[in-house]
C-alpha cells in the first residue's frame, strides 16, 4: 500500500509539472560527481548564501529553500554527497571519489511560483528534483542494444588501428590459437576474457575513451560473473555447434545485452526528463590526436542511444522523454577566461551530429563551459611590456603553480595541430570548500537555469 501511495504521488507530481528527473551524463573523468555535488551544495545554500545570479528564481529571491529528502527507489544507493563534501572540506582539499555504481539523490525545492495554477492556488510550490549518477564506462554499452554479437565483434576488430592494435597485442596473439568451433572450455574463455579486459584497461589508461563492454573495466557487483566472460570473435566459416566456444561467447553476449545493458537502460535512462552531457575537452588535447578522435567517436555513439522528443503532459505521465539537453565543457577554470568561447565552440563541433538529431526532434539545446567546483583563480602576469593571462592553483602534487595552459582551438583540430601547438593541461586541486558557504564555481547557475529554471516559475 505504501508503494502504491508513493507511485500515485509521483504520478500526480509529474502531471502538475512538479517533478523532474535529470540525467548527468558523460564519459569517464568528465566531472559528473563534482557536478552533482556542487549542484546539491548550491541549492542547499539558496536560503542563506545564494551564489546563483544566473538562476532567475534565485536572483529574484523566489527560492525559499531546498532540502534533501529520501529517494523513492530504495534499491539504488544514495549519492555520496556528505562524503564528497568531506573531501572538498579536508585540508588539503581533494576531489570527490568518482562514481563506481549507480546512485541517486532527491531534493525538494520550495519556491514562490509566478504563473499558472501554481500561483493561483498557493503562495508556495515544491519541485522534486531527482539527480541520477552512474559510471561513464557503463554508458558505452548502450549502443550494444542495436548490435548482434557478430556485428559488435566486427566493429571491435575494425577499431584495431594505431595505438589500439599495439595495446591489443597480447589478446590478438592468444586469439591466433583459439578454436571457436571446439567444445566449450570455460577456463580458456575466462582467461582470454581477462586478457581482453586488460586491453580495455590499457586503452583507458592511455587516454582512449571507447572501451566496450564498459562493465568489463568497472564491473560492480558482476565481477567474476560468466556474463562478463566473452570477447569479440569472428563467426566461423563452418556452422558452430550449440556446445562450441563460439556459441557460448554469443550466448554470453546476448545475456549481457538483455540482462545487463537493456535492464540498465529500462530502469534508468527511459525515465529521464532532462539531460546534461559533461565533456572534458582538455584531457584529449593533452593526450593527442588519437585520444581526441576516440572521445568524439564515443560521444557520437552513446548519444544516439537516448530517447529524445518534446514532452507534453500525456508523455510526461506515461512515456517520459528528454526534452532539454545541455552540453557542458567541464573544467573551464583549467584554461584562462578568454579561451572559454573557444572551448564552447570546440564542444559544439564535437557534438554536432547529436545536436543535429536533437534539433530534428525539436529539443531545446544549449552549449556552455562550466567549472562545477572551482580549482583555480585567473588573472594576469607581466611579461616584458605586456600582461599575459594566467591561472594560479595548486596541482595534485601540492605545488602552487602560475601558468598559461595554451590556446584552445575553436574548431576540430587535425593531426597537424599537435605538431604546431603546445597545450599543457594541468590537473589542480579544488579550492577548499567552507562548511557555511556554497562551493565556488563557474557558470553552474547558468546550467541550473537551463535544466530546471522553467520548472521554478
Amino acid at each position: 500500500m505504501k508503494k502504491i501511495t508513493q507511485e500515485v504521488s509521483d504520478f500526480i507530481s509529474r502531471g502538475t509539472d512538479s517533478h523532474v528527473r535529470v540525467a548527468v551524463t558523460g564519459l569517464s573523468r568528465a566531472g559528473k560527481t563534482a557536478f552533482i555535488t556542487s549542484l546539491v551544495n548550491q541549492l542547499l545554500h539558496t536560503s542563506t548564501h545564494s551564489n546563483l545570479p544566473l538562476l532567475s528564481s534565485a536572483r529574484e529571491g523566489r527560492i525559499i529553500g531546498a532540502k534533501r529528502i529520501p529517494q523513492n527507489n530504495m534499491m539504488i544507493p544514495r549519492f555520496s554527497y556528505d562524503e564528497a563534501m568531506n573531501s572538498l572540506q579536508s585540508d588539503p582539499p581533494e576531489w570527490p571519489v568518482p562514481t563506481r555504481d549507480v546512485s541517486e539523490i532527491r531534493l525538494a525545492i520550495k519556491y514562490q511560483p509566478t504563473k499558472g495554477a501554481k500561483k493561483l492556488f498557493s503562495k508556495n510550490s515544491t519541485l522534486h528534483l531527482d539527480i541520477v549518477d552512474y559510471p561513464g564506462e557503463w554508458l558505452l554499452d548502450l549502443p550494444l542494444l542495436d548490435m548482434d554479437f557478430d556485428t559488435w565483434s566486427q566493429n571491435q576488430f575494425d577499431t584495431l588501428k594505431g595505438n589500439r592494435k599495439e595495446f591489443a597485442g597480447d589478446w590478438l596473439s592468444v586469439l591466433d590459437s583459439f578454436d571457436a568451433l571446439a567444445d566449450i572450455n570455460e577456463k580458456q574463455l575466462a582467461d582470454i576474457s581477462d586478457i581482453y579486459t586488460q586491453y580495455l584497461y590499457t586503452c583507458k589508461k592511455e587516454g582512449l575513451h571507447w572501451v566496450q563492454p564498459g562493465r568489463f573495466v568497472l564491473p560492480g557487483e558482476l565481477a567474476g560473473a560468466p556474463v562478463l566472460q566473452f570477447f569479440p570473435c569472428i563467426e566461423p566459416s563452418e556452422k558452430p555447434s550449440k556446445e562450441s566456444n563460439y556459441s557460448m561467447l554469443k550466448s554470453r553476449y546476448e545475456e549481457y545485452q538483455q540482462k545487463v545493458v537493456k535492464a540498465f537502460y529500462k530502469n534508468h535512462f527511459a525515465t529521464f526528463d532532462r539531460q546534461i552531457v559533461l565533456v572534458d575537452c582538455l584531457q584529449p588535447l593533452n593526450a593527442g590526436y588519437d585520444s581526441f578522435i576516440d572521445m568524439r567517436n564515443a560521444l557520437e555513439q552513446l548519444l544516439t542511444s537516448f530517447k529524445y522528443g518534446r514532452s507534453n503532459l500525456v508523455k510526461r505521465l506515461f512515456s517520459p522523454k528528454i526534452d532539454k539537453i545541455l552540453f557542458a565543457a567541464s573544467k573551464a577554470d583549467h584554461v584562462t577566461p578568454e579561451q572559454h568561447p573557444n572551448l564552447v565552440s570546440l564542444l559544439q563541433q564535437m557534438v554536432h551530429p547529436a545536436w543535429q538529431h536533437a534539433a530534428f526532434e525539436h529539443i531545446d539545446m544549449s552549449c556552455i563551459s562550466i567549472a562545477s567546483i572551482q580549482a583555480t583563480t585567473s588573472g594576469f602576469i607581466s611579461r616584458g611590456d605586456e600582461n599575459v593571462p594566467a591561472l594560479q592553483g595548486v596541482n595534485l602534487e601540492g605545488v602552487s603553480q602560475t601558468l598559461y595552459p595554451g590556446e584552445v582551438p575553436r574548431r576540430l583540430p587535425n593531426k597537424q595541430y599537435w605538431h604546431d601547438n603546445h597545450f599543457e593541461f594541468t590537473s589542480f586541486r579544488p579550492l577548499r570548500a567552507e562548511s557555511d558557504q556554497p562551493c565556488q564555481h563557474v557558470r553552474l547557475d547558468k546550467a541550473l537555469e537551463f535544466l530546471i529554471g522553467d520548472k521554478l516559475k
